[in-house]
């Protein structure tokens, strides 16, 4: 019988998981957490007792029954507090997975090695934030940071906040934080009125199969008017101020292209700066696999086709990876996958349902698309890369004595560090944006896949490389 590994157990990978069980295929799924549900469902901890968990979430009871009916099913095997930190690629057979489980901290975890029949990648994307002066001091999170924290242990990030950045996660955001009292000032979309009604008014009537995303646009904005939170497009917090940490931020008005405008500056006085300019998918172990990468608008994401294969035999992707959409297109593109790999046909509505999903991703990065003029925020003292505290002035400098991405990572180190450029990444590249024409055609489309390319997917011990793996 096909074993299906699904790496990843958010909305995409527990649909994928689903499908391919209903196909009649063995299952393994393998999460770094130690419950299912990925960033979207992220749960309260057992130990809170809630007594209405649904409270948090969209669709819980929805999310309830497909969580139990997977981790229940005689087939389904469920590895929790597992990272797959080498993905091997075998010649004319799907890749091995090298596993690890345990506590991440953790110097006796459980290294298995699986050989599947099948593999459905469904890692996910984490918060892409762009560099601006002040934003490593205390108080400034990403927006998934700021919502985890609301969802999942019912703390605020402050009690005078600001939302800054791009896209419609910013309204959950906001919603969240006020939940658990926070006074939210307002929420700022970098994007122009011009620039998002453009994305998402060509031909309105397509947009009659998202009904459901209409309708939580308008439980936030309902939300939002109760709260007297102000919703403005066309400015961003392009600077915070403070000591020790946050005490102001500094709100611009942008043009079309993010660069501000002249004199529009004024500070507000807060205690916490809420930022996410979009996402990142989490592209280490589909390059490890060897897959063909696609760019858009958004980013670099994994090419598929109408059935999320990858350019590798019996490798699917879904979600986040394969495009930012959110956990409609994720729910649908994983059903399609896991449907797939388990040697099932894609029915006519189902395939309906995933070219409506895609339509939605694209929407998604034509109406919210980040500009180059984030650029002009900079100062040569502003961090780029944090871990190896790489400042612009730095980095710029490295650049212009080599005009080479490589050298001037070396020489800087940005990227380097512990996150392996998973979080500056595309923001150094984009910084050196000025290359050669060598480096132009070793780098142009995939700069942030460029930074995530590693031989070890996850940090792990040697000596769990070294290790006998069990059976």
């Amino acid at each position: 019988m096909t074993l299906i590994a699904i790496v990843g157990a958010g909305p995409a990978g527990l649909a994928a998981a689903e499908s391919a069980l209903s196909a009649g295929a063995n299952v393994v799924i393998i999460d770094l957490n130690d419950s299912p549900g990925g960033q979207y469902h992220r749960q309260l901890p057992e130990d809170y007792h809630a007594a209405n968990p649904e409270r948090v979430h969209h669709d819980w009871a929805s999310f309830r029954k497909m969580r139990d009916t997977v981790l229940s099913h005689p087939r389904c095997q469920w590895l929790a507090n597992t990272v797959v930190f080498n993905l091997e690629p075998r010649p004319d057979e799907v890749p091995r997975l090298h596993v690890a489980t345990g506590p991440i901290d953790s110097s006796a975890r459980q290294r298995r090695v699986i050989e599947p029949d099948a593999l459905v990648l469904a890692t996910g994307a984490h918060d892409r934030v762009v560099p601006f002066p002040g934003w490593t001091l205390p108080g400034v999170y990403t927006a998934g940071a700021a919502q985890t924290l609301a969802r999942t242990e019912r703390v605020g990030i402050g009690h005078r906040v600001v939302v800054s950045g791009t896209g419609p996660f910013l309204l959950p955001v906001a919603q969240s934080l006020t939940d658990v009292g926070a006074d939210v000032v307002a929420v700022l979309e970098a994007n122009t009125v011009t620039t998002v009604a453009r994305g998402w008014l060509v031909h309105p009537h397509r947009l009659a199969a998202h009904s459901n995303k209409l309708r939580d646009l308008g439980h936030y904005g309902w939300h939002h008017v109760r709260h007297r939170i102000s919703v403005r497009t066309g400015r961003a917090v392009v600077a915070v101020l403070g000591d020790s940490r946050v005490e102001a931020a500094v709100i611009a008005r942008l043009d079309s292209n993010w660069t501000p405008v002249a004199g529009s500056e004024r500070v507000v006085a807060v205690d916490a700066v809420c930022v996410g300019h979009g996402f990142t998918p989490s592209l280490e172990l589909a390059l490890a696999a060897g897959c063909r990468m696609t760019s858009t608008v958004a980013g670099t994401f994994v090419a598929v086709d109408d059935a999320q294969l990858t350019s590798v035999p019996k490798v699917y992707a879904a979600g986040e990876i394969t495009g930012i959409g959110g956990v409609d297109s994720a729910d649908v593109e994983g059903r399609v996958a896991g449907l797939a790999a388990a040697g099932g046909d894609v029915p006519a509505r189902l395939a309906q349902k995933l070219a409506a999903a895609q339509h939605f991703v694209g929407r998604l990065g034509d109406a919210h698309p980040v500009r180059d003029g984030w650029r002009s925020w900079l100062e040569d003292d502003t961090t780029i890369c944090r871990c190896e505290n790489t400042t612009f002035g730095q980095l710029r400098t490295a650049y212009e004595v080599d005009l080479s991405l490589r050298a001037t990572r070396l020489a800087t180190r940005a990227g380097l560090g512990p996150c392996q450029g998973r979080f500056c990444g595309a923001n150094v590249d984009a910084l050196c944006c000025a290359v050669s024409q060598s480096d132009r055609q070793q780098t142009e489309g995939t700069p942030a896949a460029a930074a995530q390319s590693r031989p070890i997917a996850q940090p792990v011990r040697l000596s769990e490389i070294a290790a006998q793996p069990d059976d």
